[in-house]
């Protein structure tokens, strides 16, 4: 009887991606308290191989939560402080003329800037303006960046990280839709509850000596995202996703009273593909080789928020977009298996 080596190959690399995300919250926990749900959406992204929008107010430790991840993980990391003087070229890299000592010849040298690494954390990205932020366009769609009609190849595996604050509209500058539907996740830190904030408040004011133990290297990372693809979904539940996607677009034969009255615009394409490539990697980070409407449900919020355009008429009724998102979970019944 013949054994099927890839598969065998697959299932260990299934049991090493699951005791990973053991290893890697253990770790993240010696930094971030009470977080784990935040935690566990940014792994899903990375191992998805999508980028995420962390957005909370002040002091929730946004910043602090991407070192620690890129601190666990055996990956180059790059901070870049968005601010309204911040130019493409800052975050790109230019080229600049220097002359050659033994020959005298002068020449153009691209000079590489801080987008060049596995991790890019945009520190308050909403901080800069448009021109600057689709700097990062190119990058977080295809990997490459292009200077002068030249491309270069980004490393693999290539991750950004952005950070926003939602309360402070003085000097910031909303990014466009084209360039959030490009984030996998919007993912939403909210205040700890009091015990974990005692924990915290305990933790950052004594003496601390913390060290990471690096978990992963870029190969397994990608290697894991590749398995990711693999994991089997049924059409009852792709057909879930795409019918959760489809109902929160407004004037079409699916939509609700409510999505009509509040939605402008409804969620994309990309919402439906993320939505079944997230639903598979939290599959898997919970054990399953297979992905359930379950999955899809749980990673509903951070896939369809930033996505789901509001009208006046919910923001005068104080309606987020993550109310619309429990409302069509309960709007949208799971498909009956059998269905083509």
């Amino acid at each position: 009887m013949s054994v099927d080596t890839q598969s065998l190959r697959d299932e260990e690399l299934l049991d090493k991606m699951i005791a990973a995300r053991q290893s890697i919250m253990r770790e993240i926990r010696k930094a971030i308290i009470g977080q784990d749900e935040v935690v566990e959406q940014v792994l899903i992204s990375l191992f998805v191989g999508g980028h995420s929008i962390i957005t909370g107010v002040p002091g929730l430790a946004k910043t602090l939560l991407v070192r620690t991840i890129s601190s666990v993980l055996d990956l180059s990391f790059k901070r870049i402080q968005f601010t309204p003087d911040l130019m493409p070229a800052d975050i790109t890299g230019t080229e600049i003329i220097e002359e050659d000592r033994a020959t005298g010849k002068r020449e153009l040298q691209f000079i590489r800037g801080p987008v060049f690494a596995n991790i890019i954390l945009a520190d308050e990205i909403n901080r800069t303006p448009p021109k600057t932020q689709s700097a990062l366009l190119e990058a977080m769609q295809e990997g490459t960046v292009t200077v002068q009609g030249t491309t270069y190849q980004l490393p693999k595996p290539f991750f950004v990280l952005a950070t926003q604050n939602p309360i402070e509209m003085e000097g910031t500058y909303p990014l466009p839709e084209a360039q959030l539907d490009r984030f996998m996740f919007n993912v939403r830190i909210g205040y700890l509850p009091e015990e974990d904030e005692i924990a915290v408040v305990k933790m950052t004011t004594s003496p601390q000596d913390l060290k990471f133990e690096q978990m992963m290297s870029a190969d397994e990372i990608i290697s894991f995202q590749k398995l990711v693809r693999k994991v089997p979904a049924a059409d009852t539940v792709m057909r879930y996703a795409v019918n959760l996607v489809g109902t929160s677009r407004p004037g079409t034969d699916k939509a609700p009273d409510f999505i009509n009255r509040w939605v402008t615009w409804g969620g994309s394409l990309r919402a439906s593909q993320f939505l079944v490539l997230a639903g598979k990697a939290r599959a898997i980070l919970h054990g399953r080789y297979n992905v359930s409407c379950d999955d899809i449900r749980a990673v509903a919020n951070p896939v369809l928020r930033h996505r789901i355009l509001l009208n006046f008429q919910a923001e005068s009724e104080k309606v987020d977009s993550d109310m619309v998102v429990k409302r069509l979970i309960e709007a949208v019944p799971e498909p009956k298996s059998g269905l083509s």
